[in-house]
């Protein structure tokens, strides 16, 4: 198992091969840049610009507290 075997890594480096002992690298893609949107209007300020005052939704109401259950009657 050393420089001549070809099935080894040894051997495939010294060969120059490569296969399942030997993995090529996967390369990298090439760069590419992405291209910038021109970012759209916020809605707060399209609606200003409209003359229309956005309003909040109504606050939450919060949860009422749960009512401990009865204790089970038994029968004697």
């Amino acid at each position: 198992m050393g420089k001549g075997d070809r099935r080894s890594r040894k051997g495939k480096i010294w060969a120059g091969s490569y296969g399942n002992s030997r993995k090529r690298k996967k390369s990298k893609a090439a760069f590419v840049p992405k291209v910038k949107k021109s970012a759209p209007a916020k809605k707060e300020a399209v609606a200003e610009v409209e003359g229309e005052a956005k309003k909040k939704a109504p606050a939450k109401k919060a949860a009422a507290p749960k009512k401990k259950a009865a204790p089970k009657k038994t029968e004697e």
